[in-house]
Order: structure tokens, then sequence, then C-alpha cells
């Protein structure tokens, strides 16, 4: 009964950062007839402010706003892109934060390009090695063997997970470097919702690392699974 409940605390506070991200995002939708446009439309002037002329903006599926460094694209989903709300001012001033870097070539916005598609490679091969678990117990029966099997597919997705962290301090300058100081100036967001933007900032830097999070929630449900 301990171990479960102390596992189900360890759950939520895991959980907690995703959690209070989508409540942030969520919470600061609200459509706002006192904002003077849309997120996309935010984008396509910050990108001209910029000068950022090989950058362009789309609509994107929900939940998916990011910047495209290959594609040199801004995508919002569409309540972000057609909404007049504070999360959608915030995150389309996160994402173009994310062109301005790639644009001056800064160090920082590489750590995302390096690092993400590695962490993703090891994710999935440290899932596939589970998944191919029965069939190695099968043919290897050594369960030395099996237990090194087991211990390299933990071990690759918690790298994976890892990973994901390195690229806190890209998102974290997107937003407080780039972004907040834009929406401060008070042209594009009124200073009442200036606080609320902040948290949205927040939220949007931490995405990655609240999903990092979730990944090692994963990693444990494996392992249970295993147990049976």
């Amino acid at each position: 009964m301990l171990y479960a409940v102390l596992s189900a605390l360890l759950m939520l506070l895991v959980y907690l950062p995703s959690l209070w991200v989508r409540y942030v995002m969520h919470k600061y939708n609200t459509q706002l007839d006192q904002m003077p446009g849309t997120g996309g439309e935010l984008a396509e002037h910050l990108i001209a402010r910029f000068e950022l002329n090989d950058v362009a903006v789309e609509q994107t599926s929900e939940g998916a706003d990011h910047y495209d460094p290959a594609a040199k694209m801004v995508r919002l989903s569409p309540s972000n892109y057609q909404g007049k709300s504070i999360t959608a001012v915030a995150v389309a001033a996160h994402e173009v934060g994310h062109a301005i870097q790639f644009s001056r070539n800064e160090t920082i916005s590489q750590l995302r390009s390096r690092y993400i598609p590695k962490a993703m490679l090891m994710k999935k091969i440290g899932i596939l090695l589970l998944t191919l678990l029965p069939i190695a117990g099968f043919v290897i029966k050594a369960p030395a063997a099996i237990f090194a099997l087991i211990g390299l597919s933990i071990g690759l997705q918690l790298m994976g997970a890892l990973a994901y962290l390195i690229v806190l301090p890209e998102e974290w300058d997107a937003s407080f470097n780039k972004a907040l100081p834009i929406l401060k100036e008070g042209e594009y967001l009124p200073e009442q919702y200036q606080p609320g933007a902040n948290k949205v900032l927040k939220a949007a830097a931490l995405t990655y690392f609240a999903g990092a999070l979730a990944d090692v929630v994963n990693i444990g449900r494996w392992l249970l699974v295993l147990r049976r």
C-alpha cells in the first residue's frame, strides 16, 4: 500500500510541470477585444520588423506551435494563429524569438537542432528494444543478457529524456531575452496583460522540460509491465 501511495505521489510530482503548462496555456487563451491583433498577425509583423526576410508564418495543427529552422517557418496552431488572446500573442512572440536566434546565428540556437533529434532517436531505440524483449527472451534464453537488454533500453530512454533538458537555455532565451522585451513595449500587448504573458512565456520555455519528465513516467510504466 505504501509503495502504491509513494508511486502515485511521484507520478503526480513528475506530471505537475506538464499539467501546469497546459493550465497556463488554457487559462490565458480567452479572446480579448482589446488585443491589437492576432498571434499570426503579430508574428508576421515581427518578421518584417526584424527583417527576417526568408522566414514565413503558417498555420499548423493544434498544440504543435514551433519554429522550423530547416523550412524557416514559424508554425502556429489555429487558436494562436487566429486568436486574439494573451496565449496567442505570447506564443507567437516566443516562436519568432527562435527565428531571431537562428537569423543571428546565435550559438544557443543550435541546442535544439543538435540534441532533440538525438533524444528522439535514443527514445525510439530504447522503446524498440523493450518491444523486442519477448522475442529476445525466446532466442537468447539467458537471464543476464535479458537484464542487460532491459538496462540498455532504460538507459537510452533516460538519456533521451535528459537530452530535452539541454535545450532549456534556448527556450528560456526565446521567451525572456527575445519575446518578453518586445511585449513589454506595450505596442503589441496592453500593459494589464503583461503578467499573464510572462506566465505563458514561462510555460512555453518549460514545454520540453515537462515533456522530458513525462518520458520518465513512461519509462516507469514499461518497468511495471515488465514486472508482470
